[in-house]
């Protein structure tokens, strides 16, 4: 499944709808076992999600879009399927977080491919089933330092502190998703979907709990003058290097 809405396959509410329906699609046809996720755009993953979709828009459509991004990770998590992200660009926050959400990583051995949940850098707040993804993969001391600090990690830090499995040649990182696909879909099914479920339900079970009051959070947060103002100077910054 390659990721494709240029320039930078920011998470528009239009992307996270046609990935969450492909997914689904994917799931109930049980000829499916598993899914490599990467980029149809060379040199960049994701760039996460769509600042335009927070950005002088009303609550409803913050509610709308919130809604989404929770949709497509409680389809990603918990997943029957094996998931595999081929990195083969950069992954700041929301792609950092899709990533998070596979069995398994492989990143592109090139220092512009930075990876990790950099939210506070822009003033926000990552949610706590951001965290909890996080600490999940890489452990809580490392997750407090890396969320604190929006730090984005180059691919030999990732792999370091255990955030992606394996670094590789940019030309290989599809070959090598490919290898590591084979190797899950050795194991019977059943037994890998219900260790996988074994492994994630409490996360999944707390975030679903919580989902309606961090929707509420989210669209409060969000909506806030001084948030509005620092996502529009962001935002300003970005179409400045562009020009």
């Amino acid at each position: 499944m390659k990721l494709r809405n240029p320039p930078v396959n920011s998470l528009s509410l239009e992307l996270l709808t046609e990935l969450v329906i492909g997914l689904e699609k994917l799931e109930n046809d049980k000829t499916f076992r598993g899914v490599i996720l990467t980029s149809d755009r060379p040199g960049v993953f994701s760039a996460g999600l769509d600042l335009t979709e927070m950005c002088g828009r009303n609550p409803a459509h913050y509610a709308e879009y919130w809604k989404a991004v929770q949709e497509l990770w409680l389809r990603l998590y918990p997943s029957s399927l094996v998931l595999v992200a081929a990195i083969n660009g950069a992954s700041p926050a929301g792609g950092c977080l899709m990533s998070l959400t596979c069995d398994y990583r492989v990143l592109a051995d090139n220092p512009k491919y930075v990876i990790g949940l950099n939210e506070t850098l822009l003033g926000i707040v990552a949610p706590f089933w951001f965290r909890d993804s996080l600490v999940n993969t890489i452990g809580h001391r490392a997750s407090e330092r890396a969320l604190q600090l929006g730090l984005l990690f180059s691919p030999a830090e990732a792999l370091q502190v255990g955030m992606v499995d394996q670094v590789v040649p940019e030309d290989q990182v599809q070959s090598t998703a490919l290898s590591v696909m084979s190797r899950w879909m050795a194991i019977p099914d059943h037994a890998r979907q219900l260790t996988k479920i074994m492994m994630r339900k409490a996360t999944v079970d707390h975030m679903i709990k919580q989902r309606e009051a961090d929707l509420q959070n989210f669209v409060n947060f969000i909506s806030r003058d001084s948030i509005q103002k620092s996502l529009q100077v962001y935002l300003e910054k970005l179409k400045q290097k562009k020009g």
